[in-house]
């Protein structure tokens, strides 16, 4: 799995840029660019819902193989690989969000799965959303997470018992599970044997889970995550370098040096002098 891309938007490497809540398209729009074909890929960070209303679309998701007709939702959680083929009428659109921005709504994050039929309640939720997102008024940030929760009921409604509704991933469900863990204490520990533990896998299995998943290590998670937080603290924080280290559990100064090097290309103060543009 090593080989699967790992894009922002398909056909986009990573972006710097700032997300503004979500961002959605049709179908059409990204389809037509690559022939129809996406190929296999996965989002580190992004949560997306596609939903079909004409043609058709033939899907890989999560090593499962679906059909898609109109009136089909597909779901795909941050690292999930998939990748369609879609017939040149093809109808619908696709919302993509930071998976982040459904923490704290108090429903739990959807798994990858595809629901047919019935998909009104989700098209109303998908159609309020987006029209709050591209119009934004007074209380936009409440009405966003008013309409996120909405969706996420309207999706979770749909899945138990729903006829055509298919969960897959297993390996992906334990590796949401370990990011969760990893979102939660990457200040206190950086140990795999740790969160192993947590999620109730053994090291060996989370490090392969990961890397059929994500792509990389559960070393490589952790560390990245701890790394986004350095940069964070470098760039807006007013704290000095040997204090953002100790907070995230470096204690040696040099240490943490050697590692925001190694891990964001240069030492700390560097660092926070060029984003800083000083």
């Amino acid at each position: 799995m090593n080989f699967v891309p790992t894009y922002a938007l398909y056909g986009e490497t990573q972006s710097p840029h700032r997300q503004d809540w979500l961002h959605w398209e049709t179908i059409q729009a990204r389809s037509r660019l690559h022939d129809y074909r996406i190929a296999p890929h996965r989002h580190e960070q992004f949560f997306q819902v596609l939903y079909l209303t004409g043609g058709k679309a033939e899907m890989l998701l999560d090593g499962d193989q679906h059909v898609l007709l109109p009136d089909s939702v597909a779901v795909v959680p941050a690292g999930v690989v998939h990748g369609y083929a879609f017939s040149a009428d093809v109808r619908g659109l696709v919302l993509t969000l930071m998976e982040r921005d459904l923490d704290g709504l108090g429903l739990a994050r959807p798994g990858a799965i595809v629901i047919r039929g019935q998909c009104g309640e989700i098209a109303v939720a998908l159609g309020r959303l987006t029209a709050e997102a591209d119009r934004p008024g007074i209380g936009h940030d409440m009405a966003m997470r008013a309409h996120l929760t909405l969706l996420l009921v309207a999706l979770t409604r749909a899945r138990p018992d729903g006829a055509g509704s298919v969960e897959t991933g297993r390996a992906a469900q334990f590796v949401t599970q370990f990011r969760d863990l990893v979102e939660q204490r990457f200040r206190q520990t950086r140990r795999v044997a740790d969160y192993a533990g947590a999620v109730g896998v053994s090291q060996t299995h989370l490090n392969r889970l990961c890397r059929q998943v994500l792509g990389r290590s559960a070393l490589a998670v952790i560390e990245d995550r701890v790394a986004l937080e350095a940069r964070r603290q470098l760039l807006f924080s007013t704290l000095p370098v040997k204090q953002i280290g100790a907070e995230l559990g470096y204690e040696d100064p040099g240490y943490f040096s050697r590692f925001v090097s190694r891990k964001l290309g240069m030492a700390p103060a560097a660092l926070r002098s060029q984003m800083r543009g000083r």
